[in-house]
């Protein structure tokens, strides 16, 4: 399965989800309104695919000194705490659907955070 299909098969899964282009790239929103995941193809000076996605705090942080060769500070949303994750370097699927599900929870109104166990 191509990492586009994955990505939104994982994120399509999660309550009140939709897709949609921003940026021209294909986006993920919550009740249609909040951005969850960017999936982006060799944009943004990153080479390669990649996903961006909010993260609890300290996690950017923690996930890029431990591999930066799998994460990154995305621009523009990395000051926020948000993290790029690099599908092109092998990516652990269920890692990669936890860290989506975080980045849902933490934009998601709590109605429906609270419907992921």
């Amino acid at each position: 399965m191509d990492p586009l299909a994955r990505i939104r098969a994982i994120c399509l899964d999660l309550p009140e989800s939709t897709e949609r282009p921003s940026h021209g790239s294909p986006t993920f929103f919550v009740a249609a309104k909040k951005a969850f995941v960017y999936y982006l193809e060799d944009r943004h000076r990153e080479p390669g695919t990649t996903i961006w996605c909010p993260a609890p705090l300290g996690v950017q942080a923690e996930l890029v000194a431990a591999e930066p060769t799998r994460f990154f500070v995305p621009p523009y949303v990395g000051h926020r705490g948000w993290i790029g994750v690099r599908l092109d370097v092998e990516p652990d699927w269920d890692e990669v659907a936890e860290i989506v599900r975080d980045g849902y929870r933490l934009v998601a109104p709590k109605r429906l955070s609270a419907l992921l166990t």
